[in-house]
């Protein structure tokens, strides 16, 4: 009798054990180039020359994200209203880690009092390692340039699109 609540016992406890193993949920389809990311922004001319850095003063955060079609070829560019409320679906090239808009598309919610109409993201790139911290840790940075159909402040001040540049961000304080 001890033989058989010993061997019950045994395959009770290897049954618990198996049927707990995790199962590997995978990531979205622009894991890679999904990211909070902390960015300065320049004014510049037709040939990317800088005409007034550091645009908005200081730092902000934008967000690369999957779309809900979870395809490798489409990534959410969205600067949560930090900047000239820009949020547009790219084109995105996993393999090379580029992104931008085909032609141009409506900027789905902008300050109309600057810019409205449609936006146009160029030359947009991930490049992993590419950056560091305050704190000097190694981190992935990005690049891109947009363009506004209409803009005024562009118009009233000489340049001809926007250079946003700068890291992921880290989430800690000290590179802040």
């Amino acid at each position: 009798m001890k033989k058989i609540v010993y061997i019950a016992a045994s395959l009770l406890l290897c049954l618990t054990v198996f049927s707990c193993s995790k199962e590997d949920i995978g990531g979205t389809a622009t894991e890679s180039m999904a990211g909070d990311w902390y960015v300065i922004c320049d004014a510049v001319d037709e040939n990317g020359q800088v005409v007034e850095e550091d645009f908005n003063e200081g730092y902000f955060h934008i967000l690369t994200y999957n779309t809900a079609e979870n395809v490798p070829t489409k990534l959410y560019v969205d600067d949560e209203e930090n900047m000239l409320g820009l949020k547009v679906v790219a084109t995105a090239d996993m393999n090379a880690m580029t992104f931008s808009t085909p032609d141009t598309l409506d900027v789905e919610c902008g300050y109309a009092s600057y810019v409205n109409g449609r936006a146009i993201v160029t030359n947009g790139k991930i490049i992993k390692n590419g950056g560091h911290q305050k704190n000097g840790s190694v981190a992935d940075s990005i690049s891109f340039y947009v363009e506004y159909s209409m803009d005024k402040l562009a118009a009233n001040y000489d340049y001809k699109k926007y250079h946003f540049h700068g890291i992921r961000y880290s989430g800690l304080v000290e590179n802040d």
